[in-house]
């Protein structure tokens, strides 16, 4: 079988990697798995262009071998991580900007772009993407898709397919396809397969290019925070602010737990975390941007709204504006940020499933409960509100976890796949922004049912052999599932 290696080496050259040192930094991500559950592929290829990748899939068809293509690795549930060996694509070095169109306010580009040299690449224009991970210094845009990941700005903008126009694909046959509508912004023309693509994890294929539509960059935001009295006072202020007629641009609910993770930076300036009253079980953080008369009418009449319904402004601008750099300008400093600072010891572990509006506190509830059930330290939960202009959340129920001891490891993927299926027994969903990876391969059908069977018809179409990233979303038949606990 290393034969395909050689054919790999003749097709591209100094782009094919083998050596042990090499391969091993592709073998995990940022989710919890010990040191033995790290699985290194067994060649690294860097393409340039989409014919590297063509040529890469071609050879792997012919052999059957697993491919496996990632970005920055920043997956939290082990979605980019070749369980199963064979190829990795690493779609870092396609980075280039292909096209800034600033008279129709697209931008075409290489899936290896992360989403900051997007923003880069539009702000002398005056535009910007609006769909902005907290990682985008090194998600690419291609995992951003696979993934369907969540962006600070959610409840104005949406999700990247809010965002997405088009994108060029490499299938399981190794066939060059352009999904999507070019730079309309929508379609009713054929079928709409680039929205499978999206969250599709790498199995259908290779995201290698696509096409996003920008928006232009506001004259001024603003970023502030109101104590509640409970999860469900704040999505019941929310629900005003949007009947009154305001355009919210981010909005994140967070639990105390979770605020004092986003404030390391207050803690490490002021030697405690930031001071919350006792009768303040939920902290919104809520975002505005536009013309500043505007954005002056909306913050005088936002908080008046939250002053009648029982809301207390944060006026320490400390905690604002650490939770804000740690969620989004991420300013650096050296051995000060909340994620290496807070990884020496514990690894941070999230499950991300979504709940109906009306159910917020109630699942709140279930996840204090689950963690301290399988004894897991709890970081805290977050809300995310990722649907434009209505209530849909995106939630983040994270741990912390000893990823150096198995038992640990293993009774957080217990917890997560408990927590993940009271998600769907409250009629909703066990993932919002990491995907199925292997960890819900083995309970797949308890939300989609039947209709798995026709997930499986619909990879066959992309994927007859089944090579592109095995052992997510379904068992690879060509070998069982490993890592992840399967």
């Amino acid at each position: 079988m290393a034969g395909y290696i050689d054919e790999l080496r003749a097709a591209l050259g100094e782009k094919v990697r083998t050596e042990d040192f090499e391969r091993f930094a592709y073998g995990t991500d940022w989710s919890p798995r010990t040191p033995k559950e790290i699985f290194p592929p067994d060649v690294v290829i860097l393409p340039k262009e989409t014919e590297d990748v063509r040529k890469v899939v071609e050879i792997a068809f012919k052999y059957g071998i697993p491919v496996t293509a990632g970005g920055g690795l920043t997956g939290m549930a082990g979605g980019a991580v070749p369980i199963h060996g064979g190829i990795y694509i690493d779609g870092t070095a396609m980075n280039r900007i292909m096209e800034v169109d600033v008279a129709n306010q697209t931008i075409r580009v290489q899936a290896g772009c992360t989403m900051q040299e997007i923003v880069d690449a539009l702000e002398p224009h005056g535009l910007w993407i609006t769909n902005l991970p907290e990682s985008k210094w090194s998600c690419t845009i291609g995992s951003e898709i696979a993934c369907d990941n969540d962006s600070t700005f959610g409840m104005r903008w949406g999700k990247i397919l809010n965002a997405l126009l088009s994108l060029e694909l490499v299938t399981g046959k190794a066939e060059v396809v352009e999904f999507g509508h070019r730079k309309s912004h929508f379609s009713s023309s054929g079928y709409k397969v680039k929205d499978l693509i999206v969250g599709s994890e790498g199995t259908l294929g290779v995201i290698t290019a696509v096409t996003l539509k920008a928006e232009p960059i506001a004259d001024e935001r603003s970023v502030d925070m109101i104590l509640f009295p409970s999860m469900t006072r704040a999505v019941d202020y929310l629900n005003r602010l949007l009947k009154a007629g305001l355009a919210i641009d981010g909005a994140h609910i967070n639990c105390k737990r979770r605020l004092k993770f986003y404030t390391h930076a207050y803690k490490e300036k002021h030697g405690h975390d930031p001071e919350v009253p006792d009768w303040a079980e939920a902290l919104l953080a809520i975002i505005f941007s536009g013309d500043k008369k505007v954005l002056d009418f909306n913050k005088k009449y936002a908080f008046k709204v939250a002053e009648d319904m029982g809301g207390q402004l944060v006026k320490e601008r400390d905690i604002v504006e650490s939770w804000w750099v740690s969620k989004h300008t991420l300013a650096f400093e050296p051995y000060k940020q909340k994620w290496p600072k807070t990884q020496t010891e514990k690894k941070f572990g999230a499950c991300d499933p979504g709940v109906p509006m009306g159910r917020l506190e109630e699942f709140y509830k279930a996840f204090i409960a689950t963690a301290e059930k399988h004894n897991l330290s709890i970081l805290g939960m977050n809300a995310y509100l990722e649907h434009p202009n209505s209530i849909g959340f995106s939630l983040s129920c994270a741990l912390f976890v000893n990823y150096r001891d198995q038992d640990e490891v293993n009774r957080f993927r217990l917890y997560f796949e408990e927590l993940s299926k009271i998600a769907v027994d409250m009629g909703g969903t066990m993932s919002t922004y990491m995907g199925d990876t292997n960890l819900r391969v083995p309970y797949l059908e308890y939300e989609h049912g039947p209709a798995v069977a026709y997930f499986r018809e619909l990879k066959k179409v992309f994927d007859p052999k089944g090579i592109m990233n095995p052992g997510k979303k379904f068992k690879w038949e060509g070998g069982g599932t490993c890592g992840g606990g399967n």
